[in-house]
């Protein structure tokens, strides 16, 4: 590896339009249930929605901030590693609602 690669893998990363970038919470192969059982990756469930935290924003994004915690259907996805870190790559129309301490006193959040 030269020092040319070496700085081309720390270049900076912008998301463009309205793509949003999210890191899973946890282990994105395991859970656990309420009652503490712990649920491989193999066990299958139905149509389940998973919860991220943003990490980068596009410029037009309007209804997330830095940190808030998103849930998408993790079928409609695009991964990504960068830094040796996965993150996943959404559109703002894939996100099913946005969880975060400054919504509490808000409207409901329909975006349209």
């Amino acid at each position: 590896m030269t020092a040319e690669n070496t700085q081309d893998d720390k270049l900076p990363i912008k998301m463009l339009n309205d793509r949003i970038l999210v890191q899973l919470e946890g282990a994105d192969a395991e859970r656990k249930s309420s009652g503490g059982i712990l649920i491989p990756a193999t066990a299958e469930v139905g149509k389940r929605l998973t919860w991220a935290v943003v990490v980068a924003l596009g410029p037009n994004v309007r209804s997330m901030e830095l940190n808030d915690r998103v849930l998408f259907n993790p079928e409609d996805r695009y991964e990504v590693e960068v830094g040796g870190t996965a993150y996943i790559i959404l559109r703002e129309r894939d996100i099913h609602a946005v969880a975060a301490k400054r919504l509490d006193d808000s409207h409901t959040g329909l975006y349209l």
